[in-house]
Parts: structure tokens; sequence; C-alpha cells
């Protein structure tokens, strides 16, 4: 329940996070998100720092990394947990499990917004 609750206090403070870099640097008149873009990249980059850590020296605690990495990055962004999966993937070797999730998440993934666009029309 603790790890719950620590994934919840943490989410709460990544979707705070996104919703105010959003709202300052997503650009209306030329299309183009970039606030979005940025909270993507930056989640990247920090759940790489964050899982790193937490496995290379055992800096960071359980607590600290389901809080942070968890927490935090999935309240932040999930594209940050998309990146270090694939990550993963290529690392372990499995370059097929690698292309069929990366170009399955992104077909399927404009599908399902165009399909609950269309749904709500």
């Amino acid at each position: 329940m603790k790890q719950a609750l620590l994934v919840f206090i943490g989410g709460g403070f990544g979707s705070v996070a996104r919703y105010l870099i959003g709202k300052y640097l997503n650009n209306v008149e030329s299309g183009i998100p970039y606030g979005t873009f940025l909270v993507n990249i930056v989640g990247s980059l920090l759940i790489g720092i964050i899982l790193g850590l937490a496995i290379k020296n055992d800096t960071l605690s359980s607590n600290q990394t389901i809080f942070l990495a968890t927490g935090f990055c999935g309240g932040f962004t999930t594209f940050s947990t998309f990146a270090y999966e694939n990550h993963a993937l290529l690392k372990s070797g499995d370059f097929m499990s690698f292309a069929i999730y990366t170009i399955a998440s992104f077909a399927v993934g404009f599908l399902a917004v165009f399909l609950g666009m269309f749904l709500v029309k």
C-alpha cells in the first residue's frame, strides 16, 4: 500500500509539472507542441538517470525509485517508460520485439486517438 501511495503522490507532481510546462510552452499558433516535446525528452532523460542510478550502485532505495520513476515520470510522461522499455529490448538483443513494440505502439496509438475522436463526434 505504501508503494501505491508513493506512485500516487509522485504521479501527481509529475502531472502538475507536465500541465504547467505544456500551458506555457505549447504554441497553438505554430501547431508544434513544444511543451509536450520537451516533457517527453526530459522525462526520458530523467527515467534513464533514475533507473541508471538505481541499477548501477543502489544510490536510490526501492521506494525512491518507485516514487521518481513510476510515479513522477509516469505522471510526467508515459513516453519515458516507453523509451526505457525499448532501451531494455535493444540491450537484450531482442530486435524483433523492439520493432514490433515500437511500430505497434505508434500505429495503434494513433489509430486509438482517431477512433476515440470519431466515437465522440
